[in-house]
């Protein structure tokens, strides 16, 4: 049987890490679905800072990571002197997530990332966002002749109709997500095939 996994990294961080409080230990993740489930894929849907980076959005999927670390290093060495606290502070972080991204393919995690983007709220504030729910959408689709069962790292509900559709092809899905943060609709709709993170703890931690 072909088993892919699709990861949400935004519903994974905010309703995993967040609210398990503890840190998820990626390689042991990519262990666990390997050993567990048989996977031979896992698509890592996610956002990325990217500082005036020139991404093309169309000849580009994802995220050219190696070249953005490699951009921000350099405004870092040559510009740091020049910025203030606050900013050089802000770049280091970013380039943290980068590095952890990194991190990430060479465990062997396919990463799908775009920018993110600032939008501006009702209120005139301005909010960060780089929503990847279509792409991972778009991909379990794309893919969708190429496993036979999809291990499905998000409990959002704006995943059911895909869901609903890849059950009536004959797919497999299993949710793996935090229990209290998953949508009702797919606590439902992947009845027996719902595993709680909350609960591979002791094999997922972070040390």
């Amino acid at each position: 049987m072909r088993v892919s996994c699709f990861i949400d990294a935004s519903n994974l961080f905010y309703g995993g890490e967040k609210s398990l409080g503890w840190k998820i230990d990626y390689s042991k993740l990519l262990y666990y679905l390997k050993d567990k489930y048989k996977i031979s894929r896992a698509l890592f849907f996610g956002g990325v800072e990217i500082h005036n980076f020139n991404f093309n959005y169309l000849r580009n999927d994802t995220v050219p990571i190696e070249d953005v670390d490699k951009y921000l290093s350099t405004i870092i060495k040559e510009q740091g002197n020049q910025m203030n606290d606050a900013m050089l502070l802000l770049l280091n972080r970013h380039l943290q997530k980068i590095h952890f991204y990194l991190k990430l393919k060479e465990f062997g995690y396919e990463l799908y990332l775009k920018p993110v983007k600032l939008f501006e709220q009702e209120d005139g504030t301005m909010k960060r966002k780089a929503n990847c729910d279509v792409d991972m959408a778009f991909y379990l689709m794309k893919e969708k002749d190429n496993f036979d069962k999809a291990i499905i790292l998000s409990g959002d509900g704006d995943f059911l109709p895909v869901f609903k559709y890849l059950r009536s092809q004959g797919k497999e899905i299993i949710i793996l997500a935090r229990g209290p943060r998953t949508a009702k609709e797919i606590r439902q709709f992947a009845g027996s095939n719902f595993r709680d993170f909350e609960y591979l703890k002791y094999r997922l931690k972070m040390e």
